[in-house]
């Protein structure tokens, strides 16, 4: 039986928590697409975050896309990568935890998850918008990200 790469991610997540050790080198998700500028809005709620340049990835036209959660930046595995993304309306964005204990919790409260470590959540976004979010325990290293639903 194949495993889901969630699936996998869970069990050697879990694995390396119990084990008391890191996983090594993180799954972070790669894109090869092309970038846009961010909305103003979006530039000034990460203008404190090391790990923003100014764009997003252009993400739409899938059905799901992935962030990772606890990438390298902020002091330390304090980031999300990628920070700022576009998607469309109906997309589900699926952030995984590849390092440390964090959450997602969105500024205006649409959505929230749990605060752990090894763990998935996601959301599908139904109505266009900049939804920005940040994790509650890092949010003053600058742990923040950002969706724009068009």
């Amino acid at each position: 039986m194949a495993l889901s790469r969630r699936t996998y991610l869970t069990v050697v997540g879990s694995t390396a928590v119990i084990a008391g050790c890191s996983t090594g080198s993180a799954d972070v998700p790669s894109y090869d697409v092309p970038t846009v500028t961010s909305p103003e809005t979006v530039s000034s709620y990460l203008s404190d975050t090391s790990n923003f340049d100014g764009s997003m990835l252009d993400l739409t036209g899938r059905d799901e896309v992935e962030v990772a959660v606890g990438t390298e930046g902020n002091n330390g595995n304090n980031a999300y990568s990628p920070v700022a993304i576009q998607v469309e309306t109906g997309t589900t964005v699926v952030w995984e935890w590849i390092r440390g204990s964090h959450n997602v919790v969105d500024t205006d409260d649409t959505f929230r998850s749990d605060i752990g470590t090894g763990l998935t959540f996601e959301h599908t976004f139904q109505e266009t918008g900049t939804y920005t979010y940040y994790c509650s325990p890092h949010e003053r290293y600058g742990m923040k990200g950002a969706v724009v639903v068009e």
